[in-house]
Formats: structure tokens, C-alpha cells, sequence
């Protein structure tokens, strides 16, 4: 397997206060917000291969996702063996085995996604289900609409009369992941193997944060046709309930920042602006 190589300066990770590790060697270098560091180790007397997380980013929570690991049972989130007296600076995972689904499905030119977007949704519920006292999720600007300015400029002042005549009248809480889309999903013989990167967990939206699952990234080649979204919500509503008016509304939402975000690739604002064509008229 091909490791990630050094794409930008980071913080030097043989200088970390390790408590229960010990660093031997860098391996790859994943691309993330904060500093992340694929690395090869000794924990407990023997070699392990782990992740090596640093704060970089404003807002990064090292100790939401060392609590809240802590605090769920999911055999699915990685086991943390180390981090600094704060929990504020740095934290040490043990790696998990698998693949991200974008590396699975390449082109998706089979429609090889078809074959992973159940157990996708449903594991989203399970997550959902999870029992406990949590903080609440941070405020994102996601959550929120942007100026009407702001949709005037982009020539879609129609999604902004929708996001104001639609807004929900109740929100269904639960506990979130934050975070959860391919990225940070391992598989590994066509399951879920691991569920990464905890830093925006907490008590929240349950409508969003499936919103926040089927949203088509750039660059992403799959969740962008009608039988695959159904296919994670088969998945979902076998465990549990939603609201799907509320997702719906929420990947509106979302899209409205993705549609900026996109701008320089004029075949995902085409679909952007078809999702919004058929959720915001009908």
C-alpha cells in the first residue's frame, strides 16, 4: 500500500511528550485539516502501526474525540493509547485496516458503490443509537443560511427562497458523528471496518448529519444518483427513523456552501444545481 507523502510543513512528531508511545517512523502523511502523521511504533513492548494526530486548524477538539471514544461503544472507532496532559495538543491511535471507498470503487464506473451503501446508512444509524451524555455538537457555519447577498451573487437566489419558506419546525436529536462521509469510513471485505475522526461528535441534528453523509464532494465519484442516496437510506431506516423532508432540507443547506466551494469545476456545480432543481421546486 502506497503511503501518503509529506504535502505540506508540519509539526515535528519526534518531538511529541509520548507518555505510552514510543515514535520509530514516519510512514505517510494523510491529508486532513490538523496534522496527521501514519506512523510505526512501540506500545506495550511490541511494534504497531498507529496515527499520530496534531491540533492545527481552528477549532480542532483533540479532547472531544479522546471523550467521546471513550464514552461510546463502538468497536469501530480506533483505540487511543496516547496524548498530552490537556488533551488538547495531540492525540495516538492505533491504526485500523481497510480502505476508503473512494479507493474501492476508483470510477465507480461499474457501479461498484451499490454494493457498499446499505451497511453505509446503516451504520450511520447504529451510531445514532448510541446512549450516553455527550456535549453538544460545535457550531459550524454549515448549520446555518448565508446572507441573501450571498445566493444573488451565485444566480441561485431561488435556493435562498426556499432555505427561508422551508426551515424545519423541529429538530430530531441524537447523538452525531460530525463527520461522517467517506473519508473517514474504512472497508475492508465489503464492511465497514472503521469509523474515523471523532472531533466533531456530539448531542445534534440527526436530519444534518445525514445530510452531511450524502453530500457529493469534489472530485467524489459516487452517492451522485437517486438509487445510491435510496440505497443508504434503505440502509438507514432499517435501524432507524428520520425525517426525510429535514435531510432533504439540509442538503440544500449544505449544497449552497458546496456550490461555492466547487466553483472551479463547472461538472459538480451542474450537479449541485440539478439537486437543487429538483429539491427546492417539487
Amino acid at each position: 500500500m502506497k503511503h501518503p507523502e509529506k504535502w505540506r510543513d508540519t509539526e515535528d512528531p519526534y518531538s511529541l511528550p509520548y507518555k505510552n508511545f514510543s515514535l520509530l517512523e514516519v510512514i505517510g502523511y494523510p491529508h486532513a485539516g490538523n496534522d496527521v502523521f501514519q506512523v510505526k511504533g512501540i506500545y506495550e513492548q511490541r511494534e504497531i502501526e498507529a496515527y499520530v494526530k496534531v491540533a492545527r486548524q481552528l477549532g480542532a477538539d483533540i479532547e472531544n474525540e479522546i471523550n467521546t471514544i471513550n464514552a461510546i461503544n463502538c468497536e469501530l472507532a480506533p483505540l487511543i493509547i496516547d496524548y498530552d496532559e490537556e488533551k488538547k495538543h495531540f492525540c495516538v491511535s492505533v491504526a485500523k485496516q481497510g480502505e476508503r471507498l473512494s479507493i474501492i470503487v476508483g470510477d465507480n464506473s461499474n457501479h461498484t458503490s451499490l454494493d457498499y451503501l446499505y451497511e453505509y446508512g446503516q451504520t450511520l444509524a447504529k451510531l445514532h443509537a448510541q446512549e450516553g451524555t455527550f456535549s453538544d455538537v460545535k457550531d459550524r457555519r454549515f448549520f446555518h443560511i448565508p446572507e441573501k447577498q450571498y445566493f444573488l451573487e451565485l444566480d441561485i437566489e431561488f435556493v435562498y427562497d426556499y432555505l427561508i419558506s422551508n426551515q424545519p419546525q423541529t429538530i430530531n436529536e441524537c447523538f452525531c458523528h460530525g463527520d461522517f462521509h467517506y473519508a473517514n469510513i474504512l472497508w475492508q471485505e465489503k464492511h465497514i471496518s472503521a469509523i474515523l475522526d471523532f472531533e466533531l461528535s456530539g448531542w445534534g441534528n440527526k436530519e444534518f448529519d445525514i445530510a452531511w453523509a450524502l453530500i457529493l464532494r469534489p472530485g467524489q465519484k459516487f452517492m451522485n444518483t437517486e438509487r445510491e442516496i435510496s440505497l443508504f437510506m434503505e440502509g438507514y431506516l432499517s435501524i432507524g427513523k428520520c425525517n426525510w423532508d429535514n435531510v432533504k432540507y439540509y442538503m440544500v443547506l449544505i449544497y449552497s456552501y458546496f456550490y461555492r466551494i466547487g466553483r472551479d469545476d463547472a461538472t459538480y456545480q451542474s450537479y449541485i444545481k440539478s439537486v437543487f432543481l429538483n429539491y427546492c421546486t417539487t
